[in-house]
């Protein structure tokens, strides 16, 4: 049994962020593998509100063990913090204008338009892109290494969110998603720099 006098805040912080980064990863990959429906919810039902119930206290539970454990990891601490701030607030900006572009609601993972412009001729997922670059700068801002454990799980999210999404993007957008498919990496790629460069295929839908 845990003695309960090792149950520190910092202990019950980082276990929160473990259970709950878990949890919705758990989800996310059941329903990479076509074992469930939890991600995307396409509705607001319980999986709406168990997935976004979970994010949010994620990012309350991350920051207060950013506070807890602050610079136990040890690395340098100007360029870190520099790095980080860089990072997590360029990722930051990123995930916010690709997710203005794509709507709200399809952003909440509810039923919507395909979109295929804007930032979203660049990649397919810009939003993940964004909030991985703004885990890793979250991650050295803390310098800690209880949070930097969260994050490691924290980017499973970022990398497996597209794999649960896409069998349903195809059933709901068909023909129209398949050509976007073809023309837009899943992350960031070759095409991503011919479009960027203005050498690539620049339709859109």
């Amino acid at each position: 049994m845990i003695a309960l006098e090792s149950l520190t805040p910092t202990t019950v912080a980082f276990a929160a962020g473990l259970a709950l980064v878990v949890a919705n990863l758990a989800g996310i990959v059941a329903s990479a593998l076509g074992v469930a429906d939890y991600w995307p919810p396409g509705e607001r039902d319980w999986e709406f509100y168990a997935h976004w119930g979970i994010s949010h206290l994620l990012n309350v539970v991350l920051a207060a063990l950013a506070y807890l454990d602050w610079n136990s990891l040890g690395l340098p601490r100007v360029p870190t913090l520099v790095a980080g701030a860089v990072l997590f607030v360029g990722g930051f900006a990123v995930a916010l204008a690709a997710g203005y572009d794509l709507g709200v609601e399809e952003t909440k993972g509810l039923s919507g338009e395909l979109r295929t412009g804007g930032w979203y001729r660049y990649s397919r997922n810009p939003q993940y892109v964004g909030y991985i670059v703004a885990t890793v700068g979250f991650a050295l801002l803390a310098n800690s290494t209880l949070v930097a454990v969260v994050c490691a799980l924290f980017l499973g999210w970022w990398l497996a969110l597209p794999f649960a999404e896409e069998p349903w993007l195809r059933e709901e957008y068909g023909e129209a998603y398949e050509r976007y498919a073809e023309r837009v990496p899943r992350f960031v790629g070759a095409r991503t720099v011919r479009a960027l460069t203005g050498s690539g295929d620049s339709r859109t839908t």
